[in-house]
């Protein structure tokens, strides 16, 4: 006779998770029965694999904390999401982590759905990205659910006052200056800002900073100055297509991706960037450097605060808990074909 059906399917965990961790099925079968003789660096890696291959954990094991760290993006269509996913995920490596990419698609798992998911498999902790938390009028149940669970959690950029997560962002204040400086510099007096959606915390600072700088140059904000749009090629040509009309000659982008629907638009419109429009980037994301003209960007230190926040999120973890404070980079204006001197502003019709 053969083996009962609930043998067979414990001899075939037995079998993967040895595989999968290159040991014995001995040894795996020590791990979860809770048996002596087994390091703990091997015990990690079994409970590791477990999670892993999707097996639960035995009862007795389920209150302890996987090897794993979800990494919680909106998308990887923006590239600047893929490179951040790369840095994260091998500082998290280095240290004997296993990254956990999730990512948020039309008609698929929300957010709280990976949120959900991640605690069921027990893990260490969360990196969140370009999420919810950086916009006023989404849902931030599941936020506060990681909060009263006091699970480690790090978020990259700008988030909501009512998360008290650690964070790590790009300082916009300091963006929107050089870019606005830069412009200046090449007699640009007509200058537009263009922002993601206005409940998004990240374009409220920038906003807050393009003021700012306006007001301390003397310059006023005109009305049509500021145009919000989803960030998309698709919104960013929208939205230019106004500054071009309202006859502004530069404009600041709040990411590449809307300067990129920016350049799209003076070209639909007949006109040349930079002469008839010179466009300013924010990210400087990969590739960005062989657009025509290529892209003069605003650099976020991708590599530096993609490592600060494995750091931070292994502090919660070593400590139990660390302030809820928020680390600002310096970013990098870099100077490329999509910027020239200003001439006579262009005109709508």
């Amino acid at each position: 006779m053969g083996q009962p059906a609930g043998e067979s399917a414990k001899t075939r965990r037995l079998a993967e998770v040895a595989k999968k961790v290159g040991v014995s099925e001995a040894t795996v079968s020590r791990v979860l029965n809770g048996r002596p003789g087994v390091s703990d660096a091997t015990r990690a890696a079994v409970l590791t694999a477990l999670d892993v291959l999707g097996y639960e954990r035995p009862t007795q094991l389920r209150g302890e904390r996987a090897r794993l760290v979800g990494l919680v993006l909106p998308e990887l269509g923006n590239p600047i999401f893929p490179a951040l996913a790369e840095v994260i995920g091998g500082a998290l490596a280095q240290r004997g982590f296993t990254p956990v990419l999730c990512t948020r698609t039309a008609g698929g798992l929300s957010e709280a759905d990976y949120v959900n998911m991640l605690v069921d498999q027990h893990v260490s902790g969360m990196v969140f990205a370009g999420g919810h938390y950086a916009e006023m009028d989404s849902p931030h149940e599941h936020y506060f659910r990681l909060m009263e669970l006091g699970l480690p959690v790090v978020l990259v950029n700008a988030a909501v006052p009512e998360l008290a997560f650690p964070r790590v962002s790009t300082d916009d204040a300091v963006a929107v200056e050089q870019a606005f400086t830069h412009l200046a510099s090449l007699g640009h007096e007509r200058i537009a800002l263009m922002l993601g959606p206005e409940d998004h915390i990240p374009s409220q600072r920038k906003l807050a900073a393009f003021r700012a700088v306006a007001a301390g140059r003397g310059t006023p904000v005109a009305e049509d100055a500021v145009v919000h749009a989803m960030f998309s090629i698709e919104g960013g040509h929208s939205a230019a297509s106004r500054i071009i009309t309202a006859g502004f000659t530069a404009v600041i982008c709040a990411s590449d991706v809307l300067a990129l629907g920016a350049i799209r638009a003076v070209r639909r419109a007949g006109l040349s960037a930079p002469e008839d429009l010179s466009v300013v980037g924010f990210d400087d994301s990969a590739f960005i450097n062989c657009t025509h003209p290529p892209l003069t960007t605003i650099r976020q230190p991708i590599e530096a605060m993609g490592r600060a926040a494995v750091t931070m999120l292994v502090n919660q973890m070593e400590r139990g808990s660390v302030p809820a404070e928020e680390l600002l980079y310096e970013p990098e204006l870099v100077v490329r074909g999509s910027t020239a001197p200003a001439r006579v502003a262009v005109t709508g019709s």
